[in-house]
């Protein structure tokens, strides 16, 4: 058995997840597709770049990150049904997006949460030392939000489904007050919290692309992740957040319920009830590191080309 993934080049999580599957799956994994059994689309936005011909001969497996686009434009829709039609089995990443892609396909459907890298993301625990280095001080109260929060097309426009409005009016409501108050953040299209924060006087760091170093550091810098997402997939950040042991709170989206306490998750109108419980989502993420992580999937694949 031989599983392909295709060269994605997006410098997002796919690309690390597409690495850590091919150096840890040597045996069964192949660059070459038409040396291949199973194609394994990880990044669904990339199947226009796939063979067609290999599609149709192979054993096709699609991730599906989420569904915001497909369930809710004539376009993403008309695109998920030309994809479907070489799609064998489908990939998500919770019960949640399953229930979901089953209103619009009756191709088997996959769940399991992506493997976690220990060697990338651990807690750091002299933090004193950290934020020397990043010229923090030990008095700053930092708040970390590391996702898109801009739509592509005018890079002006919040992405809704990402709630940066609701990352604004907890801002707004919660910490105006607190002193020395920083927000670091992180990645591409930041355009409408950084304009927002600006009309609030709110200091912030950007640090627009960072190495995995870098971001693992970012993570342990902070007092406070805040995950404000009105619909998700995952996010990763999650699950990046629990292995740092960084305090982390999230509306009830995605792997939120799974990892987090439940005095972790919390309403736009309840949000000052909401803490932190590093311990416990730090437990519940044993599961996912390497290379245990990675057995669901194996286990999958077996299954899927046993059965073809």
């Amino acid at each position: 058995m031989k599983i392909f993934i295709n060269k994605l080049n997006e410098s997002w999580i796919v690309d690390r997840l597409r690495k850590e599957w091919y150096e840890n799956n040597v045996e069964t994994s192949s660059e070459n597709i038409k040396e291949s059994d199973i194609v394994w689309i990880i990044a669904p936005w990339t199947w226009k770049k796939v063979s067609k011909k290999q599609l149709k001969q192979k054993i096709v497996v699609c991730t599906i990150h989420h569904l915001n686009h497909e369930l809710n434009s004539k376009s993403g829709y008309q695109n998920f049904i030309k994809r479907d039609k070489y799609v064998n089995y489908y990939h998500v990443i919770t019960e949640k997006s399953k229930n979901e892609l089953q209103k619009i396909t009756s191709k088997p459907i996959f769940v399991s949460e992506f493997w976690l890298n220990q060697k990338l993301f651990f807690q750091i625990k002299d933090r004193s030392k950290l934020r020397e280095k990043y010229n923090l001080s030990s008095k700053d109260f930092l708040i970390g939000s590391f996702q898109r929060d801009t739509e592509g097309k005018d890079l002006v426009s919040p992405k809704l489904i990402k709630g940066p409005d609701i990352f604004i009016e907890i801002l707004k409501n919660n910490f105006l007050n607190q002193e020395n108050l920083k927000i670091i953040l992180t990645g591409k299209r930041r355009a409408y919290i950084i304009e927002q924060l600006k009309k609030l006087n709110i200091e912030f760091l950007y640090f627009e692309m960072v190495t995995f170093k870098e971001l693992n550091e970012l993570y342990n810098l902070l007092d406070l992740y805040i995950v404000s997402s009105r619909k998700e997939g995952g996010p990763q950040q999650i699950l990046e957040a629990a292995i740092t042991k960084t305090p982390i709170v999230s509306t009830n989206v995605g792997l939120a319920d799974l990892f987090l306490s439940p005095e972790s998750i919390y309403t736009l109108n309840e949000f000052s009830k909401a803490r932190p419980n590093t311990e416990y989502a730090f437990n519940k993420i044993d599961r996912l590191l390497l290379p245990d992580g990675l057995e669901p999937f194996k286990n999958f694949f077996k299954q899927v080309h046993d059965e073809n």
